[in-house]
Formats: C-alpha cells, sequence, structure tokens
C-alpha cells in the first residue's frame, strides 16, 4: 500500500457551473470534512439495539492560504467573499479522484500571529446559489463523476 503524502493532493478553483481547473499554489492544510445526517429507525423488530439510517450529507472545505494581495489565488477567494460568489472546487488526492461542486466562502478570516506569516483560514460549503448551473459535490474518480 502506497501511503499518500498531503503534499502530493491538489486543491483547484474555478468558475460556479464549470469545472475547477486553476491549480491552486498558495494554500496549506486543507481539510474536507464529510458526513451524513441520522434519521432513527428503531422499532421492536430491533432486539433492543438502536437503529441509524444515513439521510443527507453535509460537507465543508477547510483550508489556509498566505495573505498575498498579489497573489491571483488570495484575490479569487478575497473577491468571491465579499461578492457572494460560489466558486467551483476540486479537492483532489492528486490522481484525478476526490470531489468536485460548487461552493461558497462562509469563513474568511485573517489571522496575524507574532512569529508567523499572515494567514487566511477559509471554509467553504456546497451551494446552488448558481440556480439550475449550480452543482453539488460529487465523488470523481480519475476524472469521472459518480
Amino acid at each position: 500500500m502506497a501511503i499518500k503524502k498531503g503534499l502530493d493532493c491538489k486543491l483547484y478553483r474555478g468558475t460556479a457551473g464549470s469545472a475547477a481547473t486553476t491549480l491552486m499554489k498558495n494554500v496549506k492544510d486543507v481539510t474536507l470534512n464529510l458526513e451524513k445526517g441520522e434519521a432513527d429507525i428503531t422499532t421492536r423488530a430491533a432486539n433492543g439495539w438502536k437503529q441509524t439510517a444515513a439521510t443527507l450529507k453535509d460537507g465543508s472545505l477547510e483550508f489556509e492560504m498566505l495573505l498575498d494581495p498579489q497573489d491571483a489565488d488570495y484575490q479569487a477567494f478575497n473577491s468571491a467573499f465579499y461578492s457572494d460568489t460560489p466558486l467551483a472546487m476540486f479537492i483532489s488526492d492528486g490522481e484525478g479522484n476526490g470531489v468536485e461542486g460548487d461552493f461558497v466562502i462562509t469563513n474568511f478570516s485573517e489571522e496575524e500571529p507574532l512569529e508567523e506569516a499572515v494567514s487566511i483560514k477559509v471554509t467553504m460549503k456546497p451551494t446552488n446559489i448558481g440556480g439550475s448551473s449550480g452543482r453539488a459535490p460529487a465523488y470523481k474518480t480519475d476524472g469521472a463523476t459518480t
């Protein structure tokens, strides 16, 4: 089994409604949070066990970037946050597999530690602001959506 390093993974951005194809360079510490809601489906036939069915998927994308007003990635996210514009995002393992969809920025926090570079913490969540052209997240395997 080959161990995958975070350094080998990729994060892409793009225009909502289309594929995310711009590789982001000014990014570190990416986290893709995925979970499902739960519905209690316990009946008396469960032999005293509580039973659960998975319901709606929920997710968020979190990452950090350095504050660099000349950087195209910073400019894109700064603009998208202040204009409430969604972005296409592809969170990839570096081999074409991962989650892609349209996301809106819900957090754009600036951190100014004494001994570190100023950074921006970004949180994004799936959206359909684009209306019928908006894309719900989907898992891609080697470039094909599943």
